[in-house]
């Protein structure tokens, strides 16, 4: 049985998203702990309400990144990990916590990587008039945003979308293809060989969905 351990700022709705295929899907692991930067994050309480440790390293209390990053390697080190999940985590995370984890720790990004890292990507999207948009769920290495992609949702771009509108479709995906990679890595099936994932035995590492968001 793997331990996987989520880290979030707010209200995890893809930690939510995780928690529950874990359970529905009888994955061989278990969400050991929900670890947040915020005492108020809301994904806290879903986490407490289904039996899931949670834990709180407050960024604010520590000097430097270093110091923090020390701090919540020591938490989630306590938990045993053989994955980490960052679900809205809103944090850049220092090389020596990234190479701590390396290879087994995933996070899910608001486009369709290497397009748009970084931040306000719905917009940035918007702005350069594609007709595609999506999310991507990646392996995380020292550079933002640039790990090595595990899987993809390609969401199509509507005339007279706003940024709220496209991103609530892309966040709709992110619930599928997350849980999705994150069963794969605790079934042992992800094989990384420099930036390429592969899937065995292999699956589409892509997802089409419709106007709603919804996979086709």
């Amino acid at each position: 049985m793997k331990n996987i351990v989520i880290l979030i700022s707010g209200r995890g709705s893809n930690m939510e998203a995780i928690v529950r295929a874990c359970a529905h899907e009888g994955w061989p692991a278990r969400v050991a702990a929900v670890v947040s930067n915020r005492a108020d994050a809301g994904g806290l309480a879903f986490a407490a309400a289904h039996g899931i440790a949670t834990a709180v390293v407050d960024h604010r209390g520590f000097a430097d990144r270093e110091a923090f990053d020390a701090a919540l390697a020591a938490v989630v080190d306590s938990y045993t990990p053989d994955l980490v999940v960052l679900a809205g985590f809103m944090r850049v995370l220092t090389d020596g916590f990234v190479d701590r984890y390396a290879g087994r720790m995933l996070n899910v990004h608001p486009s369709l990587l290497p397009s748009f890292p970084g931040l306000h990507t719905h917009q940035r999207a918007l702005e350069a008039g594609v007709a595609l948009h999506g999310a991507t769920v990646h392996f995380v290495t020292s550079q933002l945003d640039h790990g090595p992609i595990v899987l993809q949702s390609a969401v199509p771009v509507q005339a007279g979308d706003d940024a709220q509108a496209l991103a609530a479709r892309v966040l709709t995906t992110e619930h599928v293809i997350y849980p999705r990679a994150a069963r794969w890595f605790v079934e042992g099936r992800l094989t990384l060989e420099g930036m390429r994932v592969t899937v065995t035995p292999p699956e589409p590492q892509w997802m089409f969905a419709d106007t709603q968001g919804e996979a086709i």
